[in-house]
């Protein structure tokens, strides 16, 4: 029994068929792309800003704005690169400033077609802080536009990434990312010397109280000389310190006047106080210049032992 052929016209068909399904597959694609490039177009390019610390700063688009403090870049000079139409931004010159990048808001079908047809990114790996990189950065890190919004969302609603581990417990970072970035992230500590209530109490276990507890006390103190002395205030305990030891650190401090200051000055400071204070303007006059010393007024029984102690550790300016 012979097999029966298929006719050339049927085969002629098919091959036909495939060809229009390619066609218009082909045709389909490019006219959503014509779209988004024409209306990208009339619309606001993306542009790059590297732009001076310089008081027209409120001249940027708010974005910028927001990332005015130049963390995310290196050293430039003031100028603008790309803007183009519509950006309604004269270049800056001649000043020394941070670099950043900003990405101009889109219309509605552009950020469509962008997501898409979203191009194949080069996913990069550079040194960031969670709680203050932005979007765009956040996507050159690998992060989709949907997870880098979600990242932002959560800042701007008062949340904060304590420890690099806040970050790997963010829904939006794949275990798999986070082994990628962890070596690149960098929280810096807060301060102690520099936080205002509002950022101390984005530490675990401080709140309203123990944050105006911590700018009193640093008040008295003339600033903090080492972290330990958090355990100074009313009510804050060791338990509450490990939570956040690692989280804190002391910045520059103004040594304290001891040798100069006068008795009400010294009064006023946590461990020495009035009585304290009288003694020491006694050993200071009776004490030559070069030989005084917080151990001398340990020696003489001025302080208690405990207070002598804290006050040895302190910063104290030179005689």
């Amino acid at each position: 029994m012979k097999k029966e052929r298929l006719s050339a016209s049927f085969i002629t068909g098919v091959i036909a068929l495939v060809f229009l399904i390619i066609g218009y597959q082909t045709a389909l694609f490019i006219h959503k792309a014509a779209v988004m490039k024409v209306t990208a177009e009339r619309d606001h390019p993306d542009t790059v800003y590297i732009v001076a610390e310089d008081p027209r700063a409120d001249r940027l688009p708010p974005q910028a704005r927001r990332e005015w403090s130049g963390e995310y870049g290196g050293e430039g000079r003031g100028r603008q690169y790309g803007g183009g139409s519509g950006s309604g931004d004269k270049a800056y010159s001649g000043y020394a400033g941070k670099a950043y990048r900003v990405e101009s808001p889109h219309e509605k079908p552009v950020q469509e077609a962008r997501a898409t047809f979203r191009e194949r990114r080069t996913v990069e790996n550079f040194v960031f802080d969670p709680n203050t990189v932005s979007v765009a950065d956040l996507r050159r890190l690998g992060f989709s536009e949907r997870q880098a919004q979600a990242i932002d969302k959560y800042r701007q609603a008062g949340g904060r990434f304590r420890r690099k581990s806040d970050f790997a417990k963010s829904y939006v970072v794949d275990d798999s990312v986070f082994q990628r970035l962890a070596p690149y992230i960098r929280i810096p500590r807060i301060d102690l010397n520099r936080a205002d209530t509002a950022l101390l109490r984005t530490l675990p276990g401080i709140g309203k109280y123990f944050a105006a507890k911590i700018v009193e006390y640093r008040d008295r103190l003339g600033g903090y000389s080492y972290p330990e002395q958090l355990l100074d205030i009313y009510h804050f305990d060791r338990e509450k310190y490990d939570g956040l030891s690692d989280l804190i650190t002391v910045g520059h401090t103004t040594p304290f006047p001891l040798w100069t200051a006068p008795e009400d000055i010294l009064a006023a400071h946590p461990y020495i106080g009035r009585y304290g204070a009288h003694g020491i303007i006694v050993y200071r006059e009776n004490t030559p210049r070069d030989s005084l010393s917080v151990r001398g007024i340990r020696k003489a029984g001025i302080l208690p032992p405990e207070n002598a102690e804290r006050l040895g550790r302190c910063v104290i300016a030179a005689p």
